[in-house]
């Protein structure tokens, strides 16, 4: 049931994702640079005073642990946890440069590829194994983002930083074990915030003046961005990152039914293959868990 339990998290924590063009889309007459310096330093501001002011004990107790590590797990500690901010970084800028100014299609098509990344990063760095099944599911996989790439080799190209960036991020985090999960978050967003700082004055437009726009930022700083990194994050102590990567695909899927049946963006034959290919793909990649649990409730 524990286990179920990290499956369940992690496959909400990327349904939420799914709508997160919903809130994006709104904003697209702003600069993509200036959604991720209010999202960024917003988040940060939120998770630090909740770190501080509310989580304090928790606070004081992971500084406890850390301290008590030896040293070169420290380092490799620090090392993981501000690598990660990086990463959230340009994620996070290119993913909302994609959305706004490519297309929601293109923006699917990232997290479309990443599960891909991801496992394929994952079996080689973290020697995670995979059964002849999964690797079935990752070739469905290559195969339907082969569909998705026809005639549109721009959005690739987009896509594949995009989905870069965040696959190594998961399998990076893998690792982080026995620490806090939201003060590893805080850190890394507080440690993006620090990073986009020194170019907030060179980069940024007028101030918005616009309440909507700060109504929407609010929204996509709480509801898709601490909510679901955090859940992330929690759901990686049960599931590896091999799963979680092919889990990514409940994103892409969401966003392309938003963007075909409410954005209205067109779609053609090679698509509803390639979609479906991937429905299929994440019943296979996860048919010893599906079929187990079948088993258990028939027994």
């Amino acid at each position: 049931m524990k286990l179920y339990k990290y499956y369940l998290i992690a496959f909400l924590s990327f349904m939420i994702w799914g709508f997160f063009s919903l809130a994006l889309k709104p904003l697209h007459d702003y600069p993509s640079l200036d959604i991720l310096f209010y999202r960024v330093f917003l988040c940060a501001v939120i998770m630090l005073v909740i770190s501080f002011v509310i989580r304090i004990q928790v606070l004081k107790k992971s500084i406890e642990l850390i301290r008590a590590m030896p040293k070169r797990e420290q380092q490799s500690l620090i090392k993981r946890t501000l690598g990660g901010g990086i990463l959230l970084t340009a994620n996070w800028f290119f993913f909302i440069y994609v959305m706004n100014h490519i297309s929601v299609k293109a923006a699917s098509f990232a997290y479309l590829v990443c599960p891909i990344l991801t496992t394929v990063i994952a079996f080689f760095v973290l020697q995670e194994k995979l059964s002849k099944w999964q690797w079935v599911a990752v070739a469905l996989s290559v195969i339907s983002c082969l569909l998705l790439s026809f005639n549109n080799i721009a959005d690739v190209a987009y896509s594949m930083i995009v989905a870069f960036s965040y696959a190594l991020y998961l399998v990076t985090q893998r690792k982080n074990f026995g620490i806090d999960k939201f003060l590893i978050l805080t850190v890394q967003i507080s440690f993006s915030a620090l990073l986009l700082l020194p170019f907030y004055p060179v980069y940024s437009a007028p101030l918005p003046s616009d309440p909507v726009f700060y109504g929407f930022i609010a929204l996509i700083a709480v509801l898709f961005t601490i909510l679901p990194l955090f859940m992330n994050l929690y759901a990686l102590q049960g599931v590896n990152s091999s799963t979680m990567g092919i889990m990514l695909y409940i994103n892409p899927l969401m966003n392309f039914s938003i963007a075909l049946f409410y954005f209205h963006e067109p779609i053609n034959q090679f698509q509803m293959v390639a979609y479906s290919l991937i429905l299929l793909s994440i019943v296979v990649f996860n048919e010893r868990h599906i079929f187990r649990r079948r088993s258990a409730l028939a027994g």
